[in-house]
């Protein structure tokens, strides 16, 4: 199995910022407030699940519309 490369999320107003995203565009892909993106752009711990939804997406292993998909069935439910 091929070494994948590793993705560091201890700055993630920086990850949001080199995308050219505002706090709501980026954290609402995730399912994430404005406000609460911007606490864990200030240092408060990211939940283990939410940090790895954005691994997984950052290393392109699932997309925006996936993600679109399963909070469309989330709120459903």
């Amino acid at each position: 199995m091929a070494r994948q490369k590793r993705i560091n999320l201890a700055d993630t107003q920086q990850v949001r910022k080199g995308r050219g995203e505002n706090q709501a565009e980026f954290w609402s892909r995730f399912g994430v407030t404005q406000s609460g993106g911007s606490r864990y752009e200030h240092g408060r711990a990211i939940p283990r699940p939410l940090s790895m939804l954005m691994t997984m997406w950052l290393a392109g292993e699932i997309t925006d519309d996936q993600l679109m998909v399963a909070k469309k069935r989330m709120t459903h439910h």
